[in-house]
């Protein structure tokens, strides 16, 4: 029984190693690197101060100035991700430096190549991802202390202060929160080749227990970001130049497209936990919504996208539990669903106060220290759907997965 179970560990632990997912951290970058290679100092010295060039108005004369580097340096994948988080951070300040009426059109070749070359290099698209504003964004300031906000910092910026720190540290804590639960993906999945209906209930036990811890970190963004400086000055650092009025055209990156190129903005659903949720629940969403999220999947990471499909292709979870009538696994699965639709309830209600209300009163006050609220997105969520009704329809459709016992 013993060597049975340490199989089980083994084959758990190559399966996260296969696609690079962290036993301790998940999908999270573990200990991200800081710097980059000497040969990259001009990058980092304008990463270092992007907050100040935006607001000051100074990026993109600075970014004008910056030799024309090429990647052949960068080494190991840290180095990679590194430089792709400094060069689409550069990238979003440089094109909404002067806030949504001045976009600019073209982003010059001294950016657009390299970062062309190391978005090749990663598999991930020229623009800031989830993966790196917030995998790829966290840094320990004890590198022996615990994994919580007040030991934790960003190594790239922008304008937002605490609240953007918050922001994307919180997202961190999310990201860690989901390691036991997509562990138990990993295990219910061999419980079902076994098939083990004890080793299953427990999985699903621990995927149910580690959606709620989920709900609650994601509860800390109240505590850390403010809703006014999320909505009129962090946001627009976070939009794309795909379905976006204020670019309506995409954005030509010089030297590599004479044609606009266009990208989505960020988007929760570019983070790999829920996709990965939903299909080892068998949740199955509207055209529309699945349309979105499957085109989300390509601003993954490969490899990370690659884990979805694997657990697309496993044993269905959902059909086991129908076809095995075992009282237990149905329960657990069902305060599964029941656990994942009060996430999305909960997610819904936090975009109401960050977006909806937040765009209302931002108008109303005129606040003058922001650079003039953003109306392009008004309603509309960073990567450029109409969140409110795309989120009531992601939840809606996880309660429509609940399995009701006949008779």
């Amino acid at each position: 029984m013993e060597s049975q179970k340490q199989n089980l560990k083994t084959a758990l632990q190559l399966s996260l190693e296969k696609y690079h997912i962290s036993e301790d951290y998940g999908f999270l970058l573990p200990n991200p690197l800081k710097e980059l290679p000497d040969y990259y100092r001009p990058w980092m010295e304008i990463a270092n101060k992007l907050p100040h060039l935006i607001e000051s108005h100074q990026l993109r004369a600075q970014v004008n100035q910056m030799p024309l580097l090429h990647c052949q340096f960068l080494g190991c994948h840290r180095e990679q991700r590194l430089a792709h988080l400094v060069l689409s951070s550069i990238t979003m300040g440089y094109v909404w430096q002067e806030g949504e009426r001045h976009p600019i059109k073209v982003l010059p070749r001294n950016l657009a190549i390299p970062y062309a070359e190391v978005s090749r290099n990663l598999g991930l698209p020229p623009i800031l991802v989830h993966s790196d504003l917030v995998l790829a964004n966290w840094t320990k300031r004890n590198p022996d202390g615990p994994l919580e906000i007040s030991n934790l910092d960003i190594i790239v910026s922008f304008p937002g202060g605490e609240s953007l720190r918050g922001f994307v540290l919180v997202t961190v804590l999310v990201e860690k929160a989901a390691v036991p639960g997509i562990k138990a993906l990993m295990e219910a999945t061999l419980a079902l080749l076994q098939p083990s209906q004890d080793a299953l209930l427990k999985a699903l036990q621990q995927l149910r227990l580690s959606i709620q811890d989920i709900t609650r970190t994601l509860g800390q963004m109240h505590d850390y970001v403010d809703p006014d400086i999320f909505y009129a000055v962090i946001r627009i650092f976070l939009s794309g130049w795909k379905d976006n009025p204020a670019m309506p055209t995409g954005l030509i990156y010089e030297g590599i497209s004479k044609e606009p190129l266009e990208y989505s903005g960020g988007s929760a659903a570019q983070s790999t936990v829920l996709h990965a949720f939903d299909e080892f629940l068998g949740i199955h969403h509207s055209k529309e919504s699945a349309d979105f999220l499957h085109r989300m999947r390509n601003y993954m990471p490969p490899s990370h996208k690659d884990f979805i499909e694997e657990i697309h292709s496993a044993p269905s979870t959902r059909d086991f539990i129908l076809s095995s009538y075992h009282g237990p696994c149905l329960t657990a699965y069902n305060q599964c669903l029941e656990a994942l639709a009060e996430l999305r309830s909960y997610h819904i209600t936090m975009v109401t106060r960050y977006l909806i209300t937040a765009a209302a009163r931002v108008r109303s006050r005129q606040l003058t220290h922001f650079p003039g609220p953003p109306v392009a997105l008004a309603e509309r969520g960073t990567g450029g759907t109409a969140v409110l009704s795309f989120l009531k329809s992601v939840r809606d459709k996880t309660l429509e997965a609940i399995i009701h016992p006949s008779g």
